[in-house]
């Protein structure tokens, strides 16, 4: 009788770790903005492929890059192109989606549309009431995202907000902005502050805020796609080639596949192939 007991324990305990090391998981760390479209992603392979888990984490995109480069994630995400001082010959860079950086304010905001040297001064703190723009007499509330974001990253670079202090090249958006830790807070932060204005990823953007036209341009795919709407930056997956394993090698590859690519397309962001 306890020969059974033991049998049958020790079946039970072989099938616990038989069950607990069937499915792989790939861990995917970075970008707050691309993490809605990789939480899609793995959702979507992990039903054909059961035996895969992905678990996305978004801290930013800053946060992505050291990941991948030190292997404390299988994956990075970034939404914004690497600097000279994180990339290496080993750190490969897929580029699964593309998607545009909207400039956004609240629904009850006359203005419209705006240029990007007036959006670059109104960050830089030297535009600061709306009138001077074509609204009302009232105070601009800038609203930017943390230095980890690969957004700010990105859009920093297209509306020309760097300077360089002693050589180093350093943000130029005014310290009065205030400052949202994501797309989701920086949404809320706008949507009830109708003196707000602020930027976040195209494909978050909903009836909550109004996006604007920059440079007599509507952020839409068709003007992206068209190169007609400048304000736009890729999604990069980040890897070690020396460390990337066959299963997570597999994924990286699916997200290439038309299927994946619907997925893009239908979340509001733009499909590379």
């Amino acid at each position: 009788m306890k020969t059974k007991v033991i049998s049958a324990l020790a079946l039970a305990g072989t099938m616990v770790f038989n069950s607990a090391v069937a499915q792989e998981t790939i861990s995917v760390v970075g970008s707050s903005s691309v993490s809605p479209l990789m939480e899609v992603f793995g959702e979507t392979y992990t039903k054909a492929n059961p035996n895969v888990f992905v678990e996305v984490q978004g801290p930013g995109s800053s946060a992505g890059v050291r990941a991948a480069n030190d292997g404390s994630a299988d994956l990075g995400m970034s939404s914004r192109n690497l600097k000279d001082s994180e990339a290496n010959d080993d750190l490969q860079e897929v580029v699964v989606a593309r998607d545009g950086i909207a400039v956004v304010v609240h629904n009850s905001n006359p203005v419209k549309g705006l240029t990007k040297d007036q959006i670059t001064a109104i960050f830089k703190g030297e535009i600061t009431n709306w009138s001077q723009v074509g609204g009302e007499d009232k105070p601009i509330v800038a609203i930017t995202r943390d230095t980890a974001s690969g957004t700010r990253g990105a859009f920093e670079g297209i509306m020309s907000l760097t300077q360089k202090i002693n050589g180093v090249k350093v943000s130029a958006i005014s310290q009065r902005a205030q400052v949202a830790s994501g797309n989701g807070q920086l949404k809320t932060m706008v949507a009830n502050n109708p003196f707000a204005i602020g930027y976040i990823s195209l494909g978050t953007v909903d009836d909550t805020l109004t996006a604007l036209e920059v440079d007599g341009v509507y952020p839409t795919v068709e003007a992206i796609n068209a190169d007609t709407y400048q304000v736009q930056r890729p999604f990069l997956v980040l890897f070690k080639q020396s460390k990337i394993n066959d299963a997570t090698q597999t994924f990286v590859d699916w997200t290439l596949t038309p299927e994946a690519q619907k997925l893009v397309s239908e979340k509001g962001y733009i499909a590379v192939n």
